[in-house]
């Protein structure tokens, strides 16, 4: 197997670059929001395999083009495209299985529901996983460098599923080494507040805030059910209490 890592500067890209005998390519390399640039850069490598991590909060062209390209320029190849748990509003009140229709609140989850739908129409074969906060890499992540940061406050009603980073990598070059196609959630299996989370992060309380409180539109619970992921995957799905709780 050939495989290539797009977004292999980011941090999910960085931790499958280094568990893996793989060739990667940044927004540096090929601009993946050019069509023509990512159809030679797979002419070039000619990948058989290809996981797309690469995305940017703020830019749909990455994210949402960028992930259309790549899709068409698989073609032929096994391709997994990693994708989140706020393409879901958070109303469910229960975990959201992989069957559940994505309802985005933000602009990023708009930008990240439609690429799930752009690629699975462009690569019918490919596999979206969806995923939550990322951590627990070499060197601090997003989520440590937040938690760190004095003055920033966390919600107590956002629920996520972080998981470790290393795992989610590992979880990822087995899953592109199968045929499984369609929409499958890997998460961390501990559903956390914000502030539950970033106080395990930082080994001490932290500043506390609440949405409601806020009055910002964001989804308050995007547990995501793991279930399927667990009975497939011989990677262990850890949560963030095991992992991060003295």
């Amino acid at each position: 197997m050939t495989l290539l890592v797009t977004g292999a500067t980011g941090y999910l890209g960085r931790e499958l670059m280094r568990s893996a005998d793989a060739a990667g390519v940044s927004s540096a390399d090929a601009d993946l929001r050019d069509p023509d640039a990512v159809a030679a850069l797979f002419a070039r490598l000619r990948p058989t395999a290809v996981i797309n991590t690469a995305y940017r909060q703020d830019d749909r062209a990455v994210t949402f083009d960028g992930a259309v390209n790549v899709a068409r320029a698989a073609a032929g190849a096994r391709l997994v495209q990693v994708s989140t748990d706020v393409v879901f509003d958070g109303e469910k009140g229960v975990p959201y299985v992989e069957e559940d229709e994505p309802t985005p609140l933000t602009d990023y989850g708009r930008a990240k529901a439609d690429a799930e739908r752009a690629v699975l129409a462009a690569h019918p074969e490919a596999l979206v996983v969806r995923t939550s906060l990322l951590y627990g890499g070499p060197e601090p992540g997003p989520q440590e460098r937040l938690a760190a940061d004095p003055d920033a406050s966390f919600f107590t009603d956002e629920f996520r599923c972080p998981i470790q980073v290393g795992d989610l990598a590992r979880a990822l070059l087995e899953l592109v080494a199968t045929d499984r196609a369609g929409v499958l959630h890997v998460a961390g299996c501990d559903r956390l507040s914000r502030a539950e989370f970033a106080a395990l992060l930082a080994g001490a309380p932290v500043r506390t805030a609440s949405i409601a409180e806020s009055g910002l539109v964001r989804p308050r619970d995007c547990a995501l059910a793991i279930d399927r992921a667990q009975g497939l995957l011989q990677t262990g799905l850890r949560g963030a209490r095991e992992l991060l709780d003295p």
